[in-house]
């Protein structure tokens, strides 16, 4: 019964209703591209290695732009995994992001290493040895020591790599699916599922693991059947954010997702009302729509490429400042359950980030600090309280009951709602 689910679900994919021109799609995929290209002007912090993948899987390139972006991978982020490593940091998925980045560009990653303790070794032993780390931690812990996610990106990583996955990592990930162990707070992590998709089909694809062929398969069956399960009537995959990674999957596990796919259309409708201003959920959702998957690295030569894109000059928009107000009520739940509540009256328009900020300054007790990350600072500390990694632990944000599905400098205030931040274990 459950093969017909899957295969009704997979002609539904490869089977899609009329949908624009294909030079309309084209010309939307030549603006995502763009607007990735001209936010590496923009970008704050480290470079993205995410957004160097994604540009270099794409169909259009700017060769020079791009290999600007790549030094300062090699230079800024560089740096920061160092300083990461040489205090015992795990950083599993920012190290698989960063050995992907490079290998899109054909670099040579025997040439590429990190010194820790006075010892100089490549990129791909400490990606190794970081993944050996993650299996011990769930050998004893029954969790990687960061999460289901980065661990899969670390898998992929390797073997698009052409590094042989020891058996007994791939295993702990063919197990967490079969015990279904990935979830984000209450709900399953699609992310994870997507991520775990491609490790695995790569794995299989290199013929390396030849334990437990049947569980892989098994394995493979069971994150499609999830992710199939997943699917919204509007065409979402999960959620807005999730759907580039899911198709991504499909596509790399041999699903044909026809280019007039629901899940397609979403993500082009989406994209047309800038859903995806965040250059993190752009370059994941750019490679699907150019039914690739990072998988796509593996066999990547970067010969005769295309360098015919130019970012033209654009005109500042000046905005306007709203003179409008909502009134957002907060409340805190803390880890032991004690909620405080606070009121305070937002510029429509501004961003979840913006508001908080005004709280802070009111001096009404609401304080908060944030760290940064890929997709931009997310809370760290709320009224002194933190909310750890290391802890299993994060601060979840929902708007009148519903979980938000974008960051707080993402996430903008349009109208008077109730935002409530919790102390949450995931």
């Amino acid at each position: 019964m459950l093969s017909l689910v899957i295969i009704a679900s997979l002609l539904a994919l490869a089977s899609g209703k009329p949908c624009d021109t294909e030079g309309s799609n084209s010309e939307l995929y030549l603006s995502l591209n763009k607007n990735l290209l001209r936010s590496l002007e923009t970008q704050e912090g480290l470079p993205n290695p995410s957004v160097h993948l994604a540009l270099r899987l794409s169909n259009y390139h700017n060769l020079a732009k791009e290999s600007e972006h790549l030094n300062r991978l090699k230079n800024n982020l560089h740096n920061d995994i160092q300083s990461s490593l040489s205090n015992s940091q795990s950083v599993t998925g920012l190290l698989a992001l960063y050995t992907l980045a490079l290998k899109s560009s054909c670099y040579d990653l025997n040439t590429i290493t990190f010194t820790v303790s006075e010892k100089s070794e490549t990129l791909l032993t400490h990606l190794k040895k970081q993944m050996e780390d993650e299996k011990q931690h769930i050998a004893f812990s029954h969790r990687p020591l960061t999460n289901y996610y980065q661990y899969s990106l670390g898998v992929l990583a390797l073997c698009t790599s052409g590094i042989r996955v020891n058996n007994h990592v791939s295993n702990k990930l063919i197990k967490a699916v079969e015990l279904e162990l990935f979830k984000h707070g209450d709900s399953e992590s699609i992310d994870t599922y997507a991520m775990a998709g491609m490790a695995l089909q790569c794995v299989k694809d290199a013929g390396s693991h030849v334990q437990n062929a049947a569980e892989l398969d098994t394995a493979l069956s069971k994150i499609k059947q999830k992710l199939l399960a997943s699917r919204r009537t509007d065409g979402h995959i999960g959620n807005e954010f999730s759907t580039g990674l899911a198709v991504q999957a499909l596509i790399a596990m041999g699903s044909q997702v026809a280019e007039c796919a629901a899940s397609m259309e979403a993500m082009r409708t989406d994209a047309r009302s800038n859903t995806y201003h965040n250059p993190m959920a752009i370059s994941q959702i750019l490679p699907a729509l150019q039914q690739k998957s990072y998988l796509t690295v593996k066999s990547k030569e970067c010969l005769n490429e295309d360098d015919t894109l130019v970012l033209e000059p654009i005109d500042p928009v000046v905005v306007l400042p709203s003179e409008s107000k909502v009134t957002v009520m907060v409340e805190v739940v803390a880890s032991s359950g004690a909620a405080a509540v606070y009121s305070v009256d937002a510029t429509k328009g501004s961003s979840l980030l913006e508001a908080l900020e005004l709280l802070k300054v009111k001096n009404v007790g609401f304080t908060f600090e944030k760290e940064s990350s890929l997709w931009g600072p997310f809370l760290s500390m709320v009224n002194g309280e933190q909310a750890r990694q290391s802890d299993r632990r994060y601060w979840h944000l929902s708007s009148d009951g519903t979980a938000l599905s974008q960051g707080v400098n993402d996430f903008k205030i349009e109208a008077a709602q109730k935002i409530t931040i919790k102390n949450t274990s995931y």
